[in-house]
């Protein structure tokens, strides 16, 4: 044998297990029954709070138990009456077409997406949304103040050219 090795600790023999009193065993009985008895979720489980973490976002949940605060009309034809809640959104001042239009030409988004559309680039649907509905306002506006573009005159007045030379003026 090596004598660099050594041996594992024997056991003990299984025969010799010391027996238990009938203390120990009613005791012990006694013991799984209460476990066995206390299975299950305890009494009025469904209404209890779940956990303090999802309760801690800072709103409390609404008691489902509680109903609408809707009032209801007890005459047929009557209308409610809805209670008077103080606006808490703040309106923004109404601009005149003006300087609504002179607004919308300046802006730089407007300008940098019109600049990558003439550049070919592709743009996402809510860019292209935007330059759809930001144009759409800025043609509403223009029709408005009575502004004529440039560009349909000068068409015009190019097709007369053209005209006056396929007559030979």
């Amino acid at each position: 044998m090596n004598p660099l090795k050594k041996k594992a600790p024997t056991k003990a023999s299984a025969g010799k297990q010391k027996r238990k009193s009938r203390e120990e065993l009613n005791a012990e009985g006694r013991a799984r029954k209460r476990e066995k008895k206390h299975r299950g979720n305890p009494p009025g489980n469904r209404n209890q709070e779940q956990s303090s973490d999802k309760h801690q976002s800072g709103k409390q949940q609404r008691d489902p138990r509680l109903g609408s605060k809707v009032p209801v009309p007890l005459i047929v034809g009557e209308q409610p009456t809805k209670p008077v809640v103080a606006n808490k959104v703040e309106t923004k001042p109404r601009l005149s077409p003006q300087e609504e239009l002179a607004m919308l030409e300046n802006d730089d988004r407007l300008d940098a997406l019109l600049e990558r559309l003439e550049n070919g680039e592709s743009l996402s649907k809510e860019e292209h949304d935007y330059v759809d509905t930001t144009l759409d306002r800025i043609d509403a506006l223009m029709e408005e103040l009575g502004i004529q573009l440039d560009e349909e005159e000068s068409e015009e007045g190019q097709r007369d050219d053209i005209m006056q030379l396929l007559k030979g003026k």
